[in-house]
C-alpha cells in the first residue's frame, strides 16, 4: 500500500525518512485551533485524526499518517509561537518548570475506512534558562513552528 504523511512539517518528514520507507507527503491544511474545553490530549488526538482524514480524499487507497504535538504548561496549552518574541516568552515561562508534550499519531487505512490512534506523553523538566541561553537556543534552533518553542528531535 502507498504510505502518505499528512503533514507540512519538515521535522516529521525527516523523522519518517529515517525509517527508509517509500512515502509521499501532503499538507492537510486544517484549522489547528483548540475547541472550547478541549484538553491537550484530546486536541492532539483530534488534530492527528483530522490531518489524516483531510488527506484521505486525495489518497483513497493509502495508509495515511497524521500526527500532532501539543505542549501543556501548568494547565495552559502552548501553541506554535510563530515568531522570535513569542518563542522567547514561551521559553521564559517554561524555565525551571515541567512541561508535558502530548504527541498523537493516527494511522488511517483510507481504503478500509479504519483508523488507529495513540498518544504518547513526555514530561520535560526545563532547567532555569537565562536570557542569553534562550537567545542562543533560538538562534541555533529557530523553533517558531514547534509547540512550546522546542524541537525535541533537535538541540
Amino acid at each position: 500500500m502507498r504510505l502518505v504523511l499528512a503533514s507540512s512539517s519538515p521535522y516529521r518528514r525527516e523523522l519518517l525518512a529515517r525509517l527508509r520507507l517509500d512515502f509521499t507527503t501532503h499538507s492537510p491544511d486544517i484549522d489547528e485551533s483548540a475547541l472550547p474545553g478541549e484538553s491537550a490530549i484530546q486536541l492532539s488526538l483530534r488534530l492527528a485524526s483530522a490531518k489524516a482524514t483531510a488527506v484521505a480524499n486525495r489518497f483513497g487507497d493509502a495508509l495515511i499518517i497524521g500526527s500532532d504535538q501539543v505542549a501543556l504548561l501548568e494547565g495552559k496549552i502552548l501553541g506554535k509561537p510563530g515568531n522570535y518574541a513569542a518563542a522567547v516568552e514561551q521559553l521564559r515561562a517554561m524555565s525551571g518548570k515541567s512541561v508535558d508534550f502530548h504527541t498523537a499519531l493516527c494511522l488511517l487505512n483510507a481504503g478500509a475506512g479504519r483508523q488507529q490512534t495513540s498518544v504518547a506523553t513526555v514530561t520535560v523538566t526545563m532547567r532555569q534558562l537565562g536570557p542569553d541561553e534562550i537567545a542562543r537556543y533560538l538562534t541555533a534552533e529557530p523553533a517558531f513552528d514547534c509547540a512550546g518553542s522546542a524541537r525535541i528531535e533537535a538541540l
